[in-house]
């Protein structure tokens, strides 16, 4: 299992992954044009040139980032893939000198397991009103918040 930077080549793989996804209605779909803006954002996890999973880090503010578009392939669920795509962007995130992460999870155990702690979700201003406002099930969300603090 080798952990990378997305590249190109991986676009409509991370996209087919995390639309499969969102329309069990776990996490929002995400377009082409999306992904390509965002594809340095992005790090995979490939497994004999099959691409196993797929995990972002946003940067949302000087001192606040997000994991987001956490997914794993359903074939290769519980072999910690996810966890160390998680873990990958936490050192990324130290590397960059941001002192908070925040996930938006229904995941909550996976999520707790790695050290995040249980936030409200009105600590997080700058998502709140970047991306959530957007969302279709904005202002009723029922995602739980998580920060890991990294300082």
């Amino acid at each position: 299992m080798q952990i990378r930077a997305a590249r190109m080549g991986d676009v409509k793989a991370i996209q087919k992954l995390i639309n499969h996804y969102a329309r069990r209605g776990e996490m929002l779909p995400l377009s082409l044009q999306e992904l390509y803006e965002n594809l340095r954002e992005f790090t995979v996890a490939e497994d004999g040139g099959v691409l196993a999973g797929a995990c972002a880090l946003h940067i949302c503010w000087e001192n606040l980032g997000e994991i987001r578009s956490l997914a794993v392939r359903p074939d290769f669920s519980g072999r910690g893939i996810g966890r160390r795509l998680v873990e990958h962007k936490l050192q990324e995130g130290r590397q960059l000198g941001i002192k908070r992460i925040f996930a938006l999870t229904y995941r909550d155990s996976f999520f707790s397991a790695l050290g995040f702690e249980p936030t409200d979700k009105e600590q997080l201003p700058h998502k709140v009103w970047a991306d959530c406002v957007k969302c279709v099930k904005f202002p009723d969300c029922d995602e739980n918040a998580y920060t890991y603090d990294l300082c």
